[in-house]
C-alpha cells in the first residue's frame, strides 16, 4: 500500500534503520544521506520517510511531503554550500530509475551540462 513502509525496499530499509547510510540531515519527513555510486563530488539522495513508488505518485498523495523533499534538497544544497547544484528526480526505468521509492538527488560540486546524460 501507497505511504506504507515495503519489505524489499531498500530505502525503506534506510529509513527503518535495517541497512546504514551516511546521513547528512533528517527530519520528520524526510533522510538526506550520501549516495553510495556518487556522479558528482556532492551526490545526496533526499527521500520521503513515505513509501512512494515515484515523485508523481508522492505528488499526488502527500504533496506536503513532496515539497518537503524539494525544501530539504535545498537546504542539504545550502548545508553543502553548493554554489550551483541540480536536483533530479528519476521516474521510471527509462529515466534511469532504479530504486523504487520516490528520491530526488541532489548533484553539485562540478561544472553540470546541459542537456543531461
Amino acid at each position: 500500500m501507497a505511504g506504507e513502509p515495503q519489505d524489499d525496499c531498500l530505502f525503506c530499509k534506510i529509513v527503518a534503520g535495517h541497512i546504514p547510510a551516511t546521513i547528512v540531515r533528517e527530519t520528520d519527513t524526510t533522510i538526506a544521506f550520501q549516495d553510495i555510486n556518487p556522479q558528482a563530488p556532492t551526490h545526496i539522495l533526499v527521500i520521503p520517510r513515505l513509501h512512494h513508488r515515484d515523485i508523481a505518485t508522492l505528488a499526488a498523495a502527500a504533496p506536503s511531503v513532496a515539497a518537503d523533499v524539494l525544501r530539504e534538497a535545498g537546504e542539504v544544497a545550502a548545508q553543502e554550500k553548493l554554489e550551483s547544484y541540480r536536483v533530479v528526480f528519476n521516474t521510471g526505468s527509462g529515466a534511469g530509475q532504479t530504486v523504487w521509492h520516490a528520491h530526488a538527488h541532489v548533484l553539485g560540486g562540478r561544472g553540470l551540462q546541459w542537456p543531461p546524460g
